[in-house]
Order: structure tokens, then C-alpha cells, then sequence
């Protein structure tokens, strides 16, 4: 019987905990590196814009309660940041990885009278009973 300690050993070292590990620590250091993109340039356009260099410092006051409101505003814009490069340099780059190498699924076709997927070594449908060329 396995002792606890390697019982455990087994467990760290299964390939889809290392695996999530090293991309949690991928994630975090991205985060970081958006935040400063947000922080260090992004802000400061959008400021040229605007005329506010700094979106951190803007706040309202109501009943002596401060409501920090900018803090908020680059917050949001370092999530829309981190969503679109996920998006555009993680998702739409596996997609189109996992499509162009896809096998065709070769045990079902289409009946070329109703278009229904049937087998493909059926030799009637079994949606719209058309008989089918071998």
C-alpha cells in the first residue's frame, strides 16, 4: 500500500496539474504586463484625449462617502485588454489550428436528398428512405 506522502507525490506530478500550474503562473505574469500596458500607455492616450492623466484619481463624494470611480475605469479597460489578447492571439489562433488539422470524420455522410448525417456504410436513409448510390 502507498504511503500518503507518495500518494501525493503522484498527484502533483500528474501531466494536468503541471500543466495548469505553469499556465497559472503564465496567466499572472500577463496580467501584470497588460496592467502595465494599461497603466503605463494606454492611459496616457487616452489622457491626451481627455485632458485626465491619471483615471485613478477621479472620484465624487456623497455624504462624505468617496467613490473612486476611476480605479474602476482602468480596471475595466486591463480586463477588455486582457480579453482581447486572449481572444485574438490565443482562441482564434487554436481554432484555426484544431480546424485545419481536423480529421474528417469518415463513418458518416451526408444523404444528398435530405442532407440528414447517416452512416456511411448505409445503403438507404433512414430519415427520408432514398436509396444510395455505393
Amino acid at each position: 500500500m502507498k504511503s500518503l506522502l507518495e500518494e501525493f507525490k503522484a498527484f502533483l506530478m500528474k501531466g494536468n496539474l503541471v500543466t495548469m500550474a505553469v499556465a497559472f503562473v503564465i496567466a499572472t505574469v500577463f496580467a501584470a504586463l497588460v496592467k502595465a500596458l494599461v497603466a503605463d500607455l494606454i492611459t496616457p492616450i487616452i489622457a491626451l484625449i481627455f485632458g485626465q492623466p491619471d483615471f485613478g484619481a477621479l472620484s465624487f463624494t456623497i455624504n462624505s462617502s468617496h467613490f473612486y470611480y476611476g480605479d474602476f475605469i482602468n480596471a475595466a479597460i486591463t480586463f477588455l485588454s486582457v480579453a482581447a489578447a486572449v481572444f485574438f492571439f490565443v482562441v482564434k489562433p487554436y481554432e484555426s489550428f484544431t480546424a485545419r488539422f481536423a480529421a474528417e470524420d469518415t463513418s458518416v455522410k451526408a444523404c444528398p436528398e435530405c442532407t440528414s448525417t447517416i452512416p456511411a456504410a448505409a445503403k438507404r436513409c433512414p430519415q427520408c428512405t432514398a436509396v444510395l448510390a455505393s
